[in-house]
This record gives C-alpha cells, sequence and structure tokens, in this order.
C-alpha cells in the first residue's frame, strides 16, 4: 500500500466513525421518538444538511471500501497488477454511483 492509499484509507475511516455514529444516532432518535418511515422522510425532503451529511458518507465509502478490499485481495489472492486496480476503481464507481442516488432519493422524496 503506497502512502499516499494509506492515509486516504485512515482518513476516510475516520470520517466514517464519525458518520456512522450520526446515523446511528439518528435512527435510535427517530426510533424512540416513534417516527415512521414516512415522517423521516418528511423531515429529510429537501434538507440540504442531510444531503451534504450522506454525500459525504457516501465520498467516504467509496475510498474506504475498495482500498481496503484492495488489500484483502492482495494478501488472499493471487490477483496483482492494473487489472485488480481497474476493477476496484469500477466497484468505487459503482459504490458512488448507488450511493449518490440513494442520498438524492432520501432529499428529493
Amino acid at each position: 500500500m503506497t502512502a499516499w492509499m494509506f492515509l486516504l484509507q485512515r482518513a476516510s475511516a475516520a470520517v466514517l466513525a464519525f458518520a456512522v455514529s450520526v446515523h446511528l444516532a439518528t435512527i435510535l432518535y427517530a426510533v424512540r421518538g416513534g417516527l415512521t418511515a414516512g415522517e423521516v422522510l418528511a423531515r429529510t425532503r429537501g434538507n440540504g444538511w442531510f444531503l451534504a451529511f450522506y454525500l459525504l458518507f457516501v465520498v467516504a465509502v467509496t475510498l474506504h471500501a475498495p482500498i481496503g478490499l484492495r488489500n484483502i485481495l492482495r494478501e488472499w489472492t493471487p490477483w496483482r497488477g492494473r487489472s485488480l486496480d481497474v476493477a476496484l476503481a469500477l466497484f468505487a464507481l459503482v459504490l458512488l454511483g448507488f450511493g449518490t442516488r440513494a442520498a438524492f432519493a432520501v432529499y428529493l422524496t
């Protein structure tokens, strides 16, 4: 792993630790408050802060997961080289696409 990838992995982990904590706290608040899924969506619709938060969450996942998966595959399999990097770059794009779509769905719904 290069120094740049090491830094990205650790920085994205820090962002994910914060984002997951906020996400879980929000879920607990909503459930304990008796909010329905429709009421939660009504509160997130058009809320730019929620959109920005979840887009940051998506970017952190998009950086973190492929780097970690690359390290696992390089350690446990003989797969190396450009094909591995291209496959994981495509995986990152898929994560980015689905995550962005989900964040905007909650924002627009």
